[in-house]
């Protein structure tokens, strides 16, 4: 179960609400050229909570905002491992991930069209020379500089650890990296490492079943995530009427809470029928269990008071009437 496991693998569902906020932009996709709107940008773990939340301008890649939650993440859970869909995927957040530690795994689209890039420098150079790959050479189109990488490895650490200091925010520098010159060598050797790292990715995913399972079941999470959400985000009919950030932040950031909120309360209602259940005889393997999501709301009342005063009992079973 990916919940056992020390990594965290994580995507981020896209939420749409509609305002008049500066980060909004037409999205014609699925509101057409008459309302504007923008999306609330969510991390959300193996075990479904989110642990990072963003309002972002629909217009923009949502690349650009991947790293962002990962190294702003003040929770508990120990990131390891980051998966997304293909819009959250670039060569350079593929070699920012490498350099932070971060196992980056996206679910590209069009594998078939993606190039697989093999090393190659030239002795004259020192350090790396040419290679060839008898039995894999027909499938790579490009090459990586190796020499290029080593050169500008330096000025890669340091961008790293910028960014693990949080001296600048990470969708600055990937914004810059991604429009900054062909001369740039620094921005070039990101992209070489990116391509890189992704060569040996796409190698694993094209040939481990168990790697494209856990991908996708991630994903899935998300994608179910987003319906509790939108049951939860019932007021003004699912709309930002302010067009001011902070309020816009703060709406988003209360979603966020009550979906865990909901989350916790599930876990604890299985947990007691689980236990109910086994001292009736009725035993459930694993297995069985890991095919349970939490993220069920059906069930949830989500008109009426909202009481967040001092609790007056000791646990959080009592308090929330498990």
């Amino acid at each position: 179960m990916l919940g056992r496991r020390p990594d965290r693998l994580l995507r981020w569902p896209t939420f749409w609400g509609r305002e008049s906020s500066l980060l909004a932009a037409f999205y014609p996709r699925y509101f057409g050229y008459y309302d504007r709107v923008v999306s609330v940008y969510t991390h959300l773990s193996d075990q479904y909570s989110v642990f990072s939340t963003q309002v972002i301008s629909c217009a923009e890649r949502e690349a650009l905002y991947v790293l962002d939650g990962l190294l702003e993440n003040e929770t508990e859970l120990p990131i390891r491992a980051h998966i997304v869909d293909t819009h959250g995927y670039t060569d350079h957040v593929f070699g920012l991930c490498y350099v932070l530690g971060f196992t980056f795994m996206p679910r590209l689209k069009n594998l078939a069209a993606r190039r697989l890039f093999k090393p190659a420098g030239s002795p004259e150079e020192g350090l790396f020379g040419s290679r060839a790959y008898a039995h894999l050479d027909p499938l790579f189109s490009g090459t990586i500089d190796l020499n290029l990488i080593a050169e500008q490895w330096d000025g890669l650490v340091r961008v790293a650890a910028s960014l693990k200091n949080r001296i600048v925010s990470a969708n600055v520098i990937v914004r810059r990296l991604v429009s900054s010159s062909p001369a740039n060598r620094l921005a070039k050797a990101l992209t070489h490492l990116g391509q890189l790292v992704k060569t040996i990715y796409l190698l694993r995913f094209l040939n481990d079943p168990t790697l494209r399972q856990q991908v996708r079941t991630q994903l899935n999470r998300g994608e179910a995530r987003q319906g509790v959400a939108q049951r939860i985000f019932f007021a003004d009919q699912g709309m930002f009427r302010s067009g001011d950030y902070c309020q816009i932040m703060n709406r988003a950031s209360c979603l966020s809470l009550l979906s865990n909120a909901v989350l916790v309360y599930n876990t604890l209602r299985m947990t007691h029928v689980l236990e109910r259940a086994k001292a009736q005889g009725q035993e459930f393997t694993p297995e069985d269990i890991a095919h349970i999501s939490p993220l069920a709301y059906r069930h949830v009342i989500v008109n009426g008071t909202y009481d967040f005063s001092p609790p007056h009992t000791n646990t959080l079973q009592d308090q929330l009437c498990v």
